[in-house]
């Protein structure tokens, strides 16, 4: 049963590896059963750059969640981003034998397979396939397809893939920590089931994942993922900045960005300074708030053009009635939702993995940084496509009346049978008489 399932989301993410244990509650909502949390020393942008470092952290954040769950973890859906990920658009067709026919689920699967073979450029891996709309012999604009009679059957498709290095390396560091893969999953889709709702999905929505690496972007419509992008700017570029406009330590401007860092500077105030530990037998030094955020405005700003230029660019700006939702470690900075829909024109709001969470004893999986994570679990329990859960329900409700008439065969068989054994029996008593 699905209560009685247990999930485990594994984020290898470029500042932390968060390893989420997860099932579903007598209501339906996701119960965290046990989180780990290390640093990740061996992702740069979403790549694994340091094989070593990368299966340390994921041993570390395993270990921890096993010891808070009482799991033995084995089997995870894992993560992926980077600015490796491409998407396209792809058509695809079948011709089916007859007319009469109801199109089925087999139909569906197949002209899906089909497109795991299209061409793809050298040093690619296709690692989502996900259908847009349907056409029955030339009419178009078709959600699902099943139960309608026609002979050709055609869909769009939004096809997803990532470098086949970085998945090899993603495998590689995963099998060496004794763990095994169920599914590697964009995250920015992954991100999209704990944070969004179906009426967002519905309406139009543009989610934004900003990590530390990379920002992810992710727009559906009609409850129906339409464009993918990964933007390699994160939280650790605005580090970097503060690190040299500031000239302080990386951990000293982690600091600041993440306790007093706001991302419009108009709201900070000229006269506060906060004061920074020198280096050794050098006196403090002494940073301006209002430059400190002039910094990170400048740096956010830039983000938030580079996502306004993919909204435009997928066809869907006039149509997310749902606006923009912002998650990740970076959506927590000070007046983001402000500058996001200063500058897009857009409606904004943070993204919380609240919704779909149950009673947790571990409260801090409810803030945006950890939306991947907790979207990764929820991925165990549903599929990134809405359609596929009603199909799976379709084929297990065929299957059920399959097997029920097979079974009042195989009874009908068995009467039969007695039947004639019981005729040769009075036939061959009549001829002893």
């Amino acid at each position: 049963m699905e209560k009685d399932k247990i999930v485990v989301g594994l984020d290898i993410g470029t500042t932390k590896i968060c390893a989420i244990v997860g099932r579903k509650n007598e209501f339906g909502k996701l119960e965290v059963m046990g989180m780990g949390i290390a640093e990740s020393d061996g992702v740069i942008r979403g790549i694994v750059s340091n094989i070593d470092k990368t299966i340390f952290a994921i041993e570390k954040a395993i270990e921890e969640a096993e010891a808070q769950s009482g799991i033995d973890i084995r089997i995870t859906n894992v993560g992926i981003a980077g600015q490796h990920i491409r998407s396209s658009i792809q058509h695809g067709s079948i011709t089916r034998n007859s007319v009469e026919d109801e199109i089925t689920i087999e139909d569906i699967n197949r002209i899906t397979n089909d497109m795991y073979r299209i061409v793809i450029p050298p040093g690619s891996e296709i690692i989502h396939v996900m259908p847009q709309d349907y056409y029955v012999d030339y009419e178009e604009g078709i959600k699902d397809p099943v139960g309608m009679s026609g002979v050709r059957l055609e869909a769009d498709f939004h096809v997803i893939t990532a470098q086949t290095n970085a998945i090899n390396n993603i495998n590689k560091c995963v099998k060496r920590a004794d763990l095994e893969i169920e599914n590697l999953i964009l995250e920015p889709l992954a991100s999209s089931l704990s944070v969004l709702s179906d009426e967002e999905k519905e309406a139009g929505v543009c989610l934004v994942d900003i990590g530390g690496g990379t920002t992810d972007i992710a727009i559906f419509h009609e409850n129906i993922i339409r464009h993918t992008a990964v933007i390699p700017l994160g939280g650790n570029i605005i580090t970097q900045d503060i690190k040299q406009g500031c000239m302080v330590m990386q951990h000293q401007a982690e600091l600041l960005k993440t306790r007093f860092g706001r991302a419009i500077a108009e709201e900070a105030s000229p006269n506060e300074i906060v004061s920074i530990p020198g280096l050794r037998n050098r006196a403090p030094k002494e940073i301006s708030i209002k430059n400190l955020s002039h910094i990170i405005e400048a740096r956010m700003e830039e983000i938030i053009e580079l996502v306004h230029s993919e909204i435009i660019t997928s066809g869907f700006q006039n149509k997310l009635a749902g606006g923009i939702v912002i998650t990740g470690g970076g959506s927590q900075l000070q007046g983001l939702k402000q500058l996001f829909e200063y500058m897009t024109g857009m409606d904004a709001r943070i993204g919380y993995p609240n919704e779909h969470l149950g009673r947790s004893k571990i409260e801090a999986v409810k803030t945006p940084m950890y939306a991947t994570a907790v979207g990764l679990v929820l991925s165990g329990f549903r599929a990134l496509d809405d359609r596929e859960n009603r199909y799976m329900e379709k084929s297990e409700i065929f299957n059920n009346r399959k097997e029920k008439r097979d079974r009042g065969s195989d009874i009908f068989r068995k009467i039969i049978d007695k039947t004639k054994g019981l005729l040769i029996d009075d036939i061959d008593n009549r001829e002893d008489y």
